[in-house]
């Protein structure tokens, strides 16, 4: 017998929500300091765009949550967890940028009485046409995740300083503006009590980082000065928690200086990207997640990128 289209459709829906809601699992990782850990994929409808990590740090006077996760409904059930973990209530939500898969959930903890803190440099982004493009192509490509009634959701404190240090309860975070970078408004957040760092998408463990149209000279410095905390811990903006920083660190740090060494010397020399990306052994980095996904694009805009700061000289 041949199901009708709209049971079948309403069949995959429930098949997907009972799936993706088994992937979100907390964990603590350190003292009163849980995350959540998304797919190392693409985000896409199966996944309800849950490709990115985010965690919450329980204090004696309340919660503060660090980004907040790909779409209203992920945002929901990890809330849900908090509430599981802790009856404290909400006080702040750092995001650490603006990219789609860290604050399409904003919009739920804005509801749940947090104060949203993020860096000012977002605005721009924010109030541009590339964001409510990128947010209608969201509400069609993330159905029924990401729809009419998902928005975007501006800080309720805009960050202009270089550092700002934030006490709640008896524990301290280290808020630090290390873009530009991989966007403009890169925050990081440090625990010292801890030593946790939560790295935003600035440090990726085990896959290859999304360069995208961000100046790698300048992250390569942003990751120097995440360097200079000396953490114990990174919880990156995708995939599993590092318990060995300056390795995993210097993983990124490298696949980004390779990209500029090799980019840079067909640029100097004129050879077209397709020759040069041809002819580029990528064999320390072709076996890591997302590679393929993001390698070519990578290479690409930092290769238009030298070949720019060639014109300029």
């Amino acid at each position: 017998m041949k199901l009708p289209r709209w049971l079948l459709i309403g069949l995959c829906i429930g098949v997907i929500a009972k799936a993706a809601a088994a992937g979100l699992q907390v964990s603590e990782v350190a003292k009163d300091t849980w995350i959540v850990q998304g797919a190392a994929a693409l985000g896409t409808p199966g996944n309800r765009n849950f490709i990115s990590n985010a965690g919450f740090i329980v204090t004696d006077d309340g919660v503060v949550v660090i980004d907040a996760l790909g779409s209203p409904a992920m945002a929901s059930e990890l809330l849900a967890e908090i509430r599981r973990v802790t009856q404290q209530p909400l006080r702040y939500v750092i995001v650490t940028h603006y990219h789609a898969d860290h604050i399409y959930g904003l919009q739920v903890f804005k509801a749940a009485g947090a104060t949203l803190l993020a860096h000012v440099a977002a605005r721009l982004y924010l109030n541009s046409e590339t964001a409510q493009q990128r947010l209608q192509a969201s509400r069609k490509e993330l159905a029924p995740w990401i729809d009419e009634k998902t928005q975007l959701v501006p800080a309720d404190q805009w960050l202009d300083a270089d550092e700002t240090r934030l006490r709640v309860g008896s524990v301290d975070l280290v808020i630090r503006h290390v873009g530009p970078a991989h966007t403009p408004e890169d925050l990081v957040v440090f625990v010292p009590q801890t030593g946790v760092l939560f790295a935003g998408d600035l440090f990726f463990r085990g896959r290859v980082p999304f360069v995208g149209q961000a100046d790698s000279r300048l992250w390569i410095k942003s990751l120097d000065r995440m360097i200079e905390f000396k953490p114990g811990l990174v919880i990156p903006g995708h995939g599993p928690v590092s318990t060995d920083p300056m390795a995993d660190l210097q993983l990124t740090r490298d696949y980004l200086l390779y990209l500029r060494r090799k980019m840079g010397e067909a640029a100097r020399n004129m050879e077209p990207f397709e020759d040069a990306y041809a002819s580029t052994d990528w064999t320390r980095f072709e076996a890591l997640p997302l590679f393929r996904a993001a390698n070519r694009m990578n290479a690409y805009n930092t290769y238009l990128l030298m070949e720019q700061q060639e014109l300029d000289k």
